[in-house]
C-alpha cells in the first residue's frame, strides 16, 4: 500500500466551506472513482487552524494517477466544484506527499 498525506490550506475564513464541500460533495465523488479515505483531520494544537489534512491509500503509484485522473476529468465534479467557488477560490495551497509504509509500521 501507498498514503498519500493531503493538507489543504484554506483562504482565510473559508475551511467551513472546504470542510462543507468535502462532506457534501467530494467524499461521493471519491467513492465514484474508487479513492480510500483513511481519514480527515484539522489541527487542535500545534498547527495552523486553516489547514485540512487527509489521508488517502493506493494500491501502487499507477493505481493513484488512475484514479486522480478520472476524479480530475469527472465533469459533473468540475460543475459542482466550480459552483462552491462562486464566491472565490477555497484552497490557498495544496501540498501532497506520497508515503509508503517502513516494514515495522502497523500500517501495510
Amino acid at each position: 500500500m501507498m498514503y498519500e498525506l493531503r493538507t489543504y490550506h484554506a483562504m482565510p475564513g473559508r475551511l467551513p466551506d472546504l470542510n462543507k464541500r468535502f462532506a457534501e460533495i467530494t467524499l461521493d465523488f471519491f467513492k465514484k472513482h474508487g479513492i480510500d479515505v483513511v481519514g480527515f483531520w484539522t489541527n487542535e494544537l500545534g498547527g495552523s487552524s486553516d489547514q485540512l489534512i487527509y489521508m488517502l491509500a493506493y494500491e501502487s503509484l499507477a493505481d493513484r494517477e488512475k484514479k486522480w485522473h478520472a476524479f480530475f476529468t469527472d465533469k459533473e465534479r468540475l460543475a459542482k466544484f466550480a459552483e462552491t467557488e462562486k464566491n472565490g477560490p477555497l484552497v490557498a495551497r495544496l501540498t501532497a506527499q506520497m508515503l509508503r509504509p517502513t516494514p515495522y509500521s502497523p500500517m501495510k
